[in-house]
């Protein structure tokens, strides 16, 4: 299905403050989960970004989402503490623990937050980015909906898991490598579903275990594959990634984990006897001057990146790309530009602004 016109970010910002007002949100939280969103579309993670918005709103009106959260330190020594989020929006729990964890930063060179009782938080890379505005090295993981069976098992088990590191640099834009766990984000075959779109084979597997290309077939019963694919491309290190973030989310900080992570997914159901509270995140930030200058370590990093654009590259159409650069270039050119969305995605969100009875630019 081809893409509408491009809109206006305002306009887009303004729709889903509108949304996240009317199920409950203060204004400055409705603006902030609003932020987080828009940045994903901004920056071309279409995926995460307005296309997700109904989702959040059926998880309210299932019951799983307090619009009103006390986010509260429910542990805390020196530069490590843990969340409990209160069932709040990811979309404004994940900020406001990276602002604890710059605060420990700064005094104590590094802040390390874990998060329980939260929800999906959107792109990890709106969280890690946070820090680079302070001068630190940023990071933010999250576990997800179980879709993903472990290496030599059709069982799901895991998220998609991903992980982010933003590391800045001096005049060039900064390193952020924001990836999935798994061989593609759930976020691709719902652009492929909606595009009616064949996936590449190595994304998934259907009931039976067998490769397919059919997007439809995670939601008949298939599974996504670890980074990697299969065991002989290396499935085990995607499936190492995605149990070292679960880990870290899910078991440091109390949440749930594994296959009984709650589901952001209407396909999956929420399973019984949950061992832990709500979804859980990793997010934390560093303070480089603590290992070296920071101008130093900058222009060290402006160095490392015009290295690695000027390796030959196998077709001089295709350079090498630095983790991050396609979305900056996303950004520049969709903040003059606008974003386009998927006309079913446009179907999704008038169909909301109808549900919830609010004016729409669409």
């Amino acid at each position: 299905m081809p893409e509408s016109k491009p809109f206006t970010s305002s306009d887009l910002s303004l729709f889903s403050e509108s949304v996240f007002k009317q199920i409950g949100c203060s204004s400055a939280d409705a603006a902030l989960a609003s932020k987080v969103l828009l940045m994903a579309d901004l920056r071309g993670i279409d995926s995460h970004g307005l296309a997700r918005l109904s989702g959040y709103v059926r998880l309210y009106e299932n019951g799983r989402i307090n619009t009103q959260p006390n986010i509260s330190i429910v542990r805390d020594k020196k530069a490590n503490f843990t969340i409990d989020g209160d069932s709040g929006l990811g979309l404004v729990v994940g900020p406001k623990t990276m602002e604890i964890a710059i605060e420990k930063a700064h005094l104590h060179g590094n802040g390390m937050g874990s998060v329980m009782n939260s929800n999906h938080f959107g792109i990890a890379a709106y969280h890690a980015m946070m820090a680079l505005e302070h001068r630190f090295m940023g990071l933010a993981m999250t576990n997800a909906s179980p879709l993903v069976a472990p290496t030599n098992s059709k069982e799901r088990m895991l998220g998609t898991n991903p992980i982010c590191f933003a590391i800045p640099a001096h005049q060039h834009p900064a390193f952020v490598l924001d990836m999935a766990s798994s061989a593609a984000a759930n976020g691709k075959l719902e652009i492929a579903e909606r595009k009616q779109l064949a996936i590449p084979i190595g994304w998934l597997e259907d009931l039976n275990g067998q490769s397919t290309s059919d997007p439809k077939d995670l939601k008949a019963g298939g599974y996504l594959l670890p980074l990697g694919s299969d065991k002989d491309h290396g499935s085990h290190k995607g499936y190492g990634l995605g149990a070292l973030v679960d880990i870290l989310s899910g078991v440091l900080s109390g949440a749930n984990f594994g296959p009984w992570v709650p589901p952001f997914v209407a396909f999956l159901p929420v399973l019984p006897d949950l061992p832990g509270k709500g979804l859980g995140h990793f997010i934390g930030a560093i303070d480089i001057d603590g290992f070296m200058a920071y101008e130093d370590f900058t222009t060290r990093m402006d160095k490392w990146i015009e290295r690695f654009k000027a390796a030959k590259p196998i077709d001089p159409m295709h350079p090498v790309i630095i983790p991050g650069e396609p979305e900056y270039v996303a950004h520049q050119d969709r903040l003059v530009s606008g974003i386009p969305l998927n006309n079913r995605v446009v179907e999704d969100l008038t169909q909301l602004a109808i549900h919830l009875n609010l004016d729409h630019p669409f």
